[in-house]
């Protein structure tokens, strides 16, 4: 496969789906620190498209890098790995 074919899939949980087909999703990383060897940890937002309105606050989303679909949207959707309780 070529490196164009290749999108970066990340795994994260939606912290707001107020808006219409659209979900953030807040991507957090936990990484030690190379020198000081202190965990440091990191999160991201990013906007992705969600065309059923399935995404609920709090599930666990997978979402894959796409074409620009809004000026904020370049991710969408795939799948709902877990149900919010």
């Amino acid at each position: 496969m070529s490196d164009r074919g290749r999108r970066k899939v990340r795994t994260g949980v939606v912290v707001s789906d107020a808006r219409d087909k659209t979900v953030t999703v807040e991507i957090a990383s936990v990484v030690r620190h190379r020198i000081y060897k202190k965990t440091v940890r990191s999160s991201k937002k990013l906007h992705a498209h969600d065309e059923e309105n399935e995404a609920r606050m709090g599930d666990t989303v997978q979402i894959v890098e796409t074409r620009p679909i809004s000026k904020s949207k370049r991710w969408r959707v795939v799948e709902i790995v877990e149900r919010a309780r």
